[in-house]
Protein backbone atom coordinates (compact mmCIF):
# COMPACT_ATOMS: atom_id res chain seq x y z
CA UNK A 1 0.00 0.00 0.00
CA UNK A 2 2.48 2.50 0.95
CA UNK A 3 4.94 2.02 -2.18
CA UNK A 4 1.70 2.42 -4.44
CA UNK A 5 1.20 5.45 -2.59
CA UNK A 6 4.57 6.70 -3.18
CA UNK A 7 4.31 5.50 -7.02
CA UNK A 8 1.22 7.85 -7.30
CA UNK A 9 3.08 11.24 -6.23
CA UNK A 10 6.39 10.43 -8.27
CA UNK A 11 7.41 13.96 -6.78
CA UNK A 12 8.52 12.10 -3.49
CA UNK A 13 11.31 10.51 -5.46
CA UNK A 14 13.42 13.35 -5.79
CA UNK A 15 13.38 13.73 -1.67
CA UNK A 16 13.94 9.89 -1.34
CA UNK A 17 16.92 10.48 -3.41
CA UNK A 18 18.47 12.75 -1.63
CA UNK A 19 17.65 11.83 1.68
CA UNK A 20 19.52 8.62 0.75
CA UNK A 21 22.50 10.31 -1.04
CA UNK A 22 22.81 12.79 2.28
CA UNK A 23 22.87 9.81 4.48
CA UNK A 24 25.60 7.85 2.59
CA UNK A 25 27.53 10.93 2.59
CA UNK A 26 27.14 11.13 6.36
CA UNK A 27 28.19 7.41 6.57
CA UNK A 28 31.45 7.51 3.93
CA UNK A 29 32.59 11.11 5.78
CA UNK A 30 32.26 9.82 9.33
CA UNK A 31 30.12 13.22 10.02
CA UNK A 32 32.65 15.13 9.59
CA UNK A 33 31.82 16.72 5.85
CA UNK A 34 27.88 16.11 6.35
CA UNK A 35 26.89 19.87 7.38
CA UNK A 36 29.21 21.42 4.87
CA UNK A 37 27.93 19.35 1.81
CA UNK A 38 24.18 19.81 2.97
CA UNK A 39 25.32 23.87 3.05
CA UNK A 40 26.58 23.40 -0.42
CA UNK A 41 23.23 21.55 -1.75
CA UNK A 42 20.91 23.94 -0.99
CA UNK A 43 23.20 27.04 -1.59
CA UNK A 44 23.19 26.12 -5.63
CA UNK A 45 19.87 24.56 -5.24
CA UNK A 46 18.08 27.52 -4.73
CA UNK A 47 19.07 28.11 -8.50
CA UNK A 48 18.32 25.34 -9.62
CA UNK A 49 15.28 25.84 -8.29
CA UNK A 50 14.76 28.73 -10.01
CA UNK A 51 15.62 27.40 -13.57
CA UNK A 52 13.74 24.80 -13.14
CA UNK A 53 10.35 26.96 -12.38
CA UNK A 54 11.25 28.78 -16.14
CA UNK A 55 11.34 25.15 -17.25
CA UNK A 56 8.45 23.83 -15.76
CA UNK A 57 6.02 27.03 -17.12
CA UNK A 58 6.88 26.14 -20.34
CA UNK A 59 7.02 22.47 -20.10
CA UNK A 60 2.99 22.75 -18.31
CA UNK A 61 1.76 24.72 -21.59
CA UNK A 62 1.63 21.54 -23.48
CA UNK A 63 3.34 18.54 -25.66
CA UNK A 64 5.92 19.44 -27.04
CA UNK A 65 6.78 22.78 -25.53
CA UNK A 66 10.33 22.74 -24.12
CA UNK A 67 13.00 25.67 -23.94
CA UNK A 68 16.19 25.22 -24.90
CA UNK A 69 17.57 28.79 -24.51
CA UNK A 70 17.40 28.62 -20.72
CA UNK A 71 21.05 28.75 -20.11
CA UNK A 72 21.15 31.53 -22.90
CA UNK A 73 19.20 33.93 -21.11
CA UNK A 74 20.18 33.41 -17.67
CA UNK A 75 24.18 33.93 -18.93
CA UNK A 76 22.41 37.22 -21.29
CA UNK A 77 20.70 38.88 -18.51
CA UNK A 78 23.40 38.09 -16.15
CA UNK A 79 25.93 39.99 -17.92
CA UNK A 80 23.72 43.15 -19.01
CA UNK A 81 22.57 43.46 -15.06
CA UNK A 82 26.08 43.57 -13.95
CA UNK A 83 27.40 45.75 -17.11
CA UNK A 84 24.18 48.05 -15.64
CA UNK A 85 25.07 48.16 -12.17
CA UNK A 86 29.02 48.80 -12.80
CA UNK A 87 29.99 47.46 -9.68
CA UNK A 88 27.91 49.89 -8.40
CA UNK A 89 25.19 49.16 -4.96
CA UNK A 90 22.98 52.11 -6.20
CA UNK A 91 21.79 50.71 -9.09
CA UNK A 92 21.09 47.29 -8.58
CA UNK A 93 16.97 48.01 -8.16
CA UNK A 94 17.72 49.41 -11.93
CA UNK A 95 19.95 46.51 -12.78
CA UNK A 96 17.31 44.32 -11.46
CA UNK A 97 14.16 45.84 -13.12
CA UNK A 98 16.79 45.76 -16.71
CA UNK A 99 17.07 41.95 -15.87
CA UNK A 100 13.31 41.57 -15.44
CA UNK A 101 12.69 43.14 -19.08
CA UNK A 102 15.21 41.29 -20.98
CA UNK A 103 14.05 37.97 -19.76
CA UNK A 104 10.39 38.91 -20.41
CA UNK A 105 11.33 40.13 -23.55
CA UNK A 106 13.47 36.99 -24.93
CA UNK A 107 10.61 34.28 -23.64
CA UNK A 108 8.39 36.77 -25.80
CA UNK A 109 10.94 36.46 -28.62
CA UNK A 110 10.89 32.66 -28.34
CA UNK A 111 7.05 32.33 -28.47
CA UNK A 112 6.96 34.53 -31.35
CA UNK A 113 9.28 33.07 -33.04
CA UNK A 114 7.21 29.47 -32.55
CA UNK A 115 3.75 30.72 -33.50
CA UNK A 116 4.76 33.52 -36.29
CA UNK A 117 7.53 30.68 -38.06
CA UNK A 118 5.30 27.81 -37.37
CA UNK A 119 8.52 26.14 -36.05
CA UNK A 120 8.47 23.64 -32.77
CA UNK A 121 9.25 24.87 -29.82
CA UNK A 122 12.52 22.78 -29.50
CA UNK A 123 14.03 24.24 -32.93
CA UNK A 124 12.95 28.07 -32.06
CA UNK A 125 14.46 28.08 -28.66
CA UNK A 126 17.23 26.34 -29.49
CA UNK A 127 17.91 28.95 -32.75
CA UNK A 128 17.10 32.10 -29.75
CA UNK A 129 19.56 30.34 -27.62
CA UNK A 130 22.56 31.17 -29.83
CA UNK A 131 20.92 34.92 -30.50
CA UNK A 132 21.02 35.19 -26.81
CA UNK A 133 24.64 34.10 -26.22
CA UNK A 134 25.77 36.50 -29.13
CA UNK A 135 24.04 38.97 -27.43
CA UNK A 136 25.83 37.80 -24.30
CA UNK A 137 29.30 37.70 -25.75
CA UNK A 138 28.86 41.23 -27.55
CA UNK A 139 27.74 42.59 -23.46
CA UNK A 140 30.89 41.32 -22.13
CA UNK A 141 32.71 38.90 -24.40
CA UNK A 142 35.23 36.70 -22.91
CA UNK A 143 35.28 38.96 -19.16
CA UNK A 144 34.33 38.47 -16.08
CA UNK A 145 31.75 41.11 -15.26
CA UNK A 146 31.55 41.72 -10.92
CA UNK A 147 28.75 42.12 -9.14
CA UNK A 148 27.78 44.99 -6.58
CA UNK A 149 29.27 44.12 -3.21
CA UNK A 150 25.63 44.46 -1.17
CA UNK A 151 24.17 41.72 -3.94
CA UNK A 152 26.95 39.23 -3.31
CA UNK A 153 26.71 39.80 0.11
CA UNK A 154 22.54 39.38 0.16
CA UNK A 155 23.37 36.29 -2.27
CA UNK A 156 25.49 34.89 0.68
CA UNK A 157 23.30 35.98 3.44
CA UNK A 158 22.43 33.62 6.44
CA UNK A 159 20.78 33.43 9.69
CA UNK A 160 22.41 31.15 11.65
CA UNK A 161 22.99 27.96 9.50
CA UNK A 162 19.74 29.04 7.23
CA UNK A 163 20.23 30.70 4.35
CA UNK A 164 18.04 33.89 3.81
CA UNK A 165 18.16 33.72 -0.04
CA UNK A 166 16.62 29.81 0.39
CA UNK A 167 13.77 30.78 2.65
CA UNK A 168 12.83 33.56 0.00
CA UNK A 169 12.79 30.50 -2.99
CA UNK A 170 10.87 28.28 -0.22
CA UNK A 171 8.66 30.79 0.01
CA UNK A 172 8.21 31.83 -3.84
CA UNK A 173 7.90 28.12 -4.68
CA UNK A 174 4.98 27.62 -2.38
CA UNK A 175 3.55 30.69 -3.53
CA UNK A 176 3.62 29.13 -7.25
CA UNK A 177 2.02 25.85 -6.07
CA UNK A 178 -0.62 27.88 -4.88
CA UNK A 179 -0.86 30.03 -7.76
CA UNK A 180 -0.97 27.13 -10.06
CA UNK A 181 -3.90 25.49 -8.29
CA UNK A 182 -6.00 28.29 -7.19
CA UNK A 183 -5.18 31.23 -9.85
CA UNK A 184 -7.46 32.16 -12.78
CA UNK A 185 -4.06 32.09 -14.90
CA UNK A 186 -2.59 28.71 -12.82
CA UNK A 187 -5.57 27.28 -14.23
CA UNK A 188 -5.94 28.06 -17.51
CA UNK A 189 -2.46 26.92 -18.00
CA UNK A 190 -3.20 23.28 -16.62
CA UNK A 191 -6.13 23.21 -18.95
CA UNK A 192 -4.21 24.00 -22.07
CA UNK A 193 -1.50 21.77 -21.43
CA UNK A 194 -4.13 18.70 -21.08
CA UNK A 195 -5.61 19.80 -23.98
CA UNK A 196 -5.31 22.87 -26.03
CA UNK A 197 -8.27 22.39 -28.28
CA UNK A 198 -10.51 21.85 -25.24
CA UNK A 199 -9.41 24.67 -23.92
CA UNK A 200 -9.71 27.01 -26.50
CA UNK A 201 -13.44 25.56 -27.14
CA UNK A 202 -14.25 26.61 -23.37
CA UNK A 203 -13.29 30.20 -24.06
CA UNK A 204 -9.47 30.07 -23.16
CA UNK A 205 -7.06 32.32 -25.43
CA UNK A 206 -4.32 29.51 -25.32
CA UNK A 207 -1.88 31.70 -27.39
CA UNK A 208 -1.89 34.36 -24.45
CA UNK A 209 -1.36 31.47 -21.82
CA UNK A 210 0.99 30.13 -23.61
CA UNK A 211 2.71 33.67 -24.23
CA UNK A 212 2.67 34.18 -20.80
CA UNK A 213 4.18 31.15 -19.96
CA UNK A 214 6.86 31.69 -21.94
CA UNK A 215 8.11 35.12 -20.43
CA UNK A 216 7.69 33.67 -17.33
CA UNK A 217 10.19 31.42 -17.89
CA UNK A 218 12.63 34.35 -19.44
CA UNK A 219 11.99 36.42 -15.99
CA UNK A 220 12.93 33.30 -13.96
CA UNK A 221 15.92 32.75 -16.21
CA UNK A 222 16.91 36.16 -15.88
CA UNK A 223 16.49 36.40 -12.21
CA UNK A 224 18.66 33.23 -11.89
CA UNK A 225 21.38 34.35 -13.89
CA UNK A 226 21.37 37.91 -11.88
CA UNK A 227 21.53 36.02 -8.43
CA UNK A 228 23.90 33.44 -9.77
CA UNK A 229 26.74 36.37 -11.14
CA UNK A 230 25.97 37.74 -7.56
CA UNK A 231 26.48 34.28 -5.87
CA UNK A 232 29.79 33.23 -7.75
CA UNK A 233 31.48 36.58 -7.82
CA UNK A 234 30.35 37.69 -11.65
CA UNK A 235 28.88 37.18 -14.59
CA UNK A 236 30.66 34.37 -17.46
CA UNK A 237 30.32 32.83 -20.88
CA UNK A 238 29.85 29.40 -19.46
CA UNK A 239 27.40 30.22 -16.24
CA UNK A 240 24.41 28.66 -17.89
CA UNK A 241 26.28 25.48 -19.23
CA UNK A 242 25.21 22.72 -16.61
CA UNK A 243 21.65 24.22 -16.45
CA UNK A 244 20.40 23.16 -19.83
CA UNK A 245 19.61 19.48 -19.28
CA UNK A 246 19.71 19.46 -15.54
CA UNK A 247 16.58 22.17 -15.87
CA UNK A 248 14.46 19.50 -17.86
CA UNK A 249 15.93 16.20 -15.21
CA UNK A 250 15.02 18.77 -12.54
CA UNK A 251 11.79 19.34 -13.75
CA UNK A 252 10.34 16.07 -14.55
CA UNK A 253 12.03 14.26 -11.43
CA UNK A 254 9.93 16.46 -9.42
CA UNK A 255 6.17 15.67 -10.52
CA UNK A 256 5.97 17.84 -13.92
CA UNK A 257 4.61 15.43 -16.72
CA UNK A 258 5.82 16.11 -19.81
CA UNK A 259 3.10 15.99 -21.77
CA UNK A 260 1.67 19.38 -20.20
CA UNK A 261 -1.06 20.04 -17.98
CA UNK A 262 0.35 18.76 -14.84
CA UNK A 263 2.88 20.85 -12.84
CA UNK A 264 4.57 20.21 -9.26
CA UNK A 265 6.46 23.31 -8.16
CA UNK A 266 7.25 21.97 -4.86
CA UNK A 267 8.59 18.48 -5.86
CA UNK A 268 11.71 20.86 -7.86
CA UNK A 269 13.55 21.14 -4.42
CA UNK A 270 13.24 17.25 -3.63
CA UNK A 271 14.95 16.57 -7.28
CA UNK A 272 17.19 19.94 -7.22
CA UNK A 273 18.99 18.54 -3.99
CA UNK A 274 19.26 15.28 -5.46
CA UNK A 275 21.43 16.57 -8.21
CA UNK A 276 23.38 18.89 -6.26
CA UNK A 277 24.50 16.34 -3.43
CA UNK A 278 25.16 13.66 -6.63
CA UNK A 279 27.19 16.38 -8.10
CA UNK A 280 29.03 17.36 -4.70
CA UNK A 281 29.20 13.01 -3.93
CA UNK A 282 31.22 12.83 -7.21
CA UNK A 283 33.36 15.86 -6.80
CA UNK A 284 34.18 14.59 -3.67
CA UNK A 285 35.45 10.87 -5.13
CA UNK A 286 37.63 12.97 -7.04
CA UNK A 287 35.46 11.19 -10.02
CA UNK A 288 36.83 12.12 -13.51
CA UNK A 289 35.03 14.48 -15.96
CA UNK A 290 33.95 11.81 -17.99
CA UNK A 291 32.87 8.96 -15.72
CA UNK A 292 30.73 11.54 -13.65
CA UNK A 293 28.94 12.76 -16.56
CA UNK A 294 27.86 8.90 -17.35
CA UNK A 295 27.12 8.12 -13.69
CA UNK A 296 24.83 11.02 -13.62
CA UNK A 297 23.38 10.48 -16.93
CA UNK A 298 22.73 6.79 -16.02
CA UNK A 299 21.38 7.74 -12.90
CA UNK A 300 19.12 10.37 -14.29
CA UNK A 301 17.68 7.83 -16.80
CA UNK A 302 16.89 5.39 -13.83
CA UNK A 303 15.08 7.51 -11.63
CA UNK A 304 13.17 9.32 -13.69
CA UNK A 305 11.83 5.97 -15.78
CA UNK A 306 10.94 4.42 -12.15
CA UNK A 307 9.69 7.90 -11.33
CA UNK A 308 7.47 8.43 -14.16
CA UNK A 309 6.33 4.58 -15.08
CA UNK A 310 2.64 4.09 -15.46
CA UNK A 311 1.35 2.53 -12.46
CA UNK A 312 0.56 -1.35 -13.35
CA UNK A 313 -3.04 -3.10 -12.18
CA UNK A 314 -3.73 -6.56 -11.07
Amino acid sequence: MQSHSIRQSPWLFGFIGAAVLFVATIIVSRGGGASATFHAAMAFSIFSVLVAISQMLVITSGPGNIDLSVPAVLTLCAYIGMGVMHGSNAWIPVGLLVVAAVGLLAGAFNYAAILLLRLPPIIATLASSFVFQSLAMNAGGDATIKPPSLLSAFTSLSVGPVSVLAVLVVLLTIGLAIGLKRSLFGRRLLATGQSEAAARFAGIRTRQVRLISYAGAGLFSGLAGFLLAGFTGGAALNMGDTYLMESIAVVVLGGTSVAGGQANAIGIWGSALFFNLLTIMLNSFRTPVGLRYLLTGAIIILIVTAATRPLTRT
